[in-house]
């Protein structure tokens, strides 16, 4: 299973998005997600995130708030677990990312991007403030087949 991270990173009512659109063969080419990525050996879910949004973003996170894993599956791919932070604290300035556009976007308009379909639900659960969530998202391509949710 493959463990890895998103970090939404908000400020003056927006949160920070990446459109995925500089990587060849990226199964999440055109869509909109949060800084993140895979664990390297030996690594907390916190330190894999403040590597990651360093590295894509150029942002130095002083704080995090952990609001949900997500179990991923689908067809001819590994299972994903994914750690998802939130984060109002953070320094530094922002860099071109090599995985696409970086781009600060009001909370109020997040839902209308090209996401992927399981990302609509546990973003209305951040957007709405909800409890911790475990969600598990199952996908047959780009297609929602299963998904499940439980609070804490």
């Amino acid at each position: 299973m493959i463990l890895s991270t998103l970090c939404y990173l908000e400020k003056d009512g927006q949160y920070l998005m990446l459109l995925r659109n500089k990587k060849k063969q990226d199964v999440n080419e055109g869509k909109w997600i949060a800084p993140g990525g895979k664990f390297e050996e030996g690594e907390s879910p916190e330190e894999c995130v403040r590597r990651e949004v360093a590295e894509e973003t150029g942002l130095i996170v002083d704080h995090l708030a952990l609001k949900g894993v997500l179990t991923f599956s689908s067809a001819g791919w590994e299972n994903e677990l994914i750690f998802v932070f939130v984060s109002d604290r953070f320094h530094g300035e922002l860099i071109p990312c090599d995985e696409g556009e970086l781009r600060w976007i009001d909370k109020s308009s997040i839902l209308s991007l090209n996401l992927w379909e399981g990302d609509r639900i546990f973003l209305k659960m951040l957007l709405d403030n909800e409890p911790f969530f475990s969600l598990k998202l199952s996908y047959e391509r780009d297609r929602l087949t299963e998904k499940s949710v439980n609070t804490y």
